[in-house]
């Protein structure tokens, strides 16, 4: 009797003591679960294998999990195929603004043709001017002459600033053609009334029959039916 009770305590205390791993296995402290630098869960090591919680695995892969009587169900997003991610368009840019029309070949801008009729204008009133001289044989008296030469140029240099589209550009140079001959117009007229060529310099009929004032006087009608046009063209009184 008293043996029988000995083996009964020793089987006792063996239980207590396996019990007491079981406990101290399933109470050992877990590990944190690190994705990208960041704490996304726990890891419980047992028995030599690490062990972590469906929930979090659903979490990290965008899944959903559910929980039912005799089964647990992951679920998770089908990924798309390579083809059709390659052709899906892909989103414009909220900043980006709707693109710009070409602009037509030869197409003047408003702001450089608006500065270009004004420039022709104050061309004509230099012409005029000078054309004076041959009218009525006025004496060239100051530095008039130079000083209307000087102002179109200046006012000549600041359109050219403005053209910013090839048409543009093109009919400055023939804007810059007409300034030349106007140039040497004036001052072959200058010249001629201060070396007291009245033959030249005091005709009624000189500027009807100056044929270097003819060209000028069309170039400046067509380049200013050019200018209103908004669309370059060429003409041989320009060059």
């Amino acid at each position: 009797m008293r043996k029988r009770n000995t083996i009964l305590y020793f089987f006792l205390f063996a239980m207590i003591f396996v019990f007491a791993g079981i406990l101290f296995a399933q109470t050992k402290p877990s590990r944190a679960l690190i994705v990208n630098g960041k704490q996304q869960g726990s890891v419980v090591q047992m028995n030599g294998h690490a062990y972590i919680d469906v929930e979090t695995v659903a979490q990290l892969m965008n899944g959903s999990v559910t929980l039912e009587p005799n089964r647990v169900v992951l679920s998770f997003p089908e990924p798309q195929p390579p083809d059709a991610q390659a052709s899906a368009p892909a989103p414009a840019p909220e900043s980006q603004q709707p693109s710009q029309p070409p602009v037509p070949s030869g197409a003047l801008t408003r702001n450089f043709a608006s500065l270009a009729i004004g420039e022709l204008a104050e061309m004509r009133e230099w012409r005029g001017a000078v054309g004076t001289i041959l009218t009525y044989g006025v004496p060239v008296v100051g530095t008039w002459p130079q000083d209307y030469q000087n102002r179109v140029q200046y006012n000549l240099d600041q359109v050219s600033i403005a053209a910013s589209t090839p048409g543009d550009g093109d009919a400055m140079q023939l804007l810059q053609n007409e300034f030349s001959n106007l140039s040497r117009w004036a001052n072959d007229v200058v010249s001629a009334r201060q070396s007291m060529n009245a033959t030249n310099s005091v005709r009624p009929d000189a500027l009807q029959s100056d044929t270097a004032l003819a060209k000028i006087a069309n170039c400046s009608r067509f380049l200013s039916s050019m200018l209103v046009s908004g669309t370059f063209a060429d003409d041989q009184s320009c060059h």
